[in-house]
């Protein structure tokens, strides 16, 4: 992020003067909802066409199918995902990311060049 806009969103976000119990509540509250092992790639998968539990659950190595069905209604309660059953022969459930899931698309598209660039660094200086 361009120091210029890291500033300007600084001084949107960031109180003045600088509240630290407000700044760490927001920021415990972000690690509640999306923290964890499996969240951001279950929303990833999302994102990328999977809507049916299966398919999910096939385009994520090692989630158990136990702990997708956990990590699926904790984001339905904290309004991440829309869970929709059609009502058809067999019965059909479909994940599909909200609006609110995707306000963050930003956060998640820097947060993978991030982890891409540090495993860049970390392979480069193996040498050192």
């Amino acid at each position: 992020m361009a120091e210029e806009s890291r500033l300007k969103l600084a001084k949107e976000v960031l109180s003045d003067p600088r509240n630290q119990k407000e700044e760490v509540q927001a920021l415990q509250d972000t690690l509640y909802v999306l923290g964890g092992k499996w969240k951001l790639p279950i929303i990833n998968s999302i994102c990328n066409g999977n809507r049916r539990f299966r398919d999910i659950e096939r385009s994520i190595p090692g989630i158990t199918t136990r702990m997708l069905s956990k990590e699926l209604k904790e984001m339905t309660a904290n309004q991440l995902i829309k869970r929709t059953v059609i009502d058809d022969t067999p019965v059909v459930v479909e994940y599909i990311s909200t609006d609110y899931c995707e306000s963050f698309g930003d956060i998640i598209l820097e947060m993978i060049k991030w982890g891409k660039e540090h495993r860049s660094r970390l392979k480069g200086s193996k040498g050192e």
